[in-house]
Order: C-alpha cells, then sequence, then structure tokens
C-alpha cells in the first residue's frame, strides 16, 4: 500500500511516496528498505538545498512563515 511522508528541513518540505510492508510477524505496516533510503536521500539534499535532486523523488515545498517572531 502507499502512503505520503513528509519531510521537513529549514525553510523546505517534501513529500514522498512510500510503500508500507504488511507482515503477519510485526507490530504494523512498516517501511521497506529501499524506501528509508528514499527518505535520507531527500532529507539530505533538501539539507543541502539541491532542489533538483529532491524533486527527482519527491514532491517539494517551500516554506513560507506568514506570521509570528
Amino acid at each position: 500500500m502507499s502512503s505520503s511522508r513528509f519531510i521537513h528541513e529549514g525553510k523546505y518540505a517534501a513529500d514522498v511516496q512510500v510503500d508500507l510492508d504488511y507482515d503477519d510477524s510485526a507490530w504494523g505496516p512498516t517501511l521497506l528498505p529501499a524506501d528509508v533510503q528514499k527518505l535520507e536521500r531527500v532529507r539530505l539534499a533538501l539539507r543541502r538545498g539541491d532542489i533538483n535532486a529532491a524533486a527527482k523523488e519527491a514532491k517539494v515545498f517551500e516554506l513560507l512563515p506568514l506570521a509570528g517572531e
């Protein structure tokens, strides 16, 4: 089953599509190792400001504060 995971780094956020693995022996759905690596690649790309790299694997958003200190 496909699901979204959101990552927030600095002024960017990404919506990453991952597959959940349902196993009868597990407590609940788990992420596949390939999806964990994808989340990490996107997080690192956002951290270094490499939007093009992150956008290859996720929808990327730039966050804009509207109010506050």
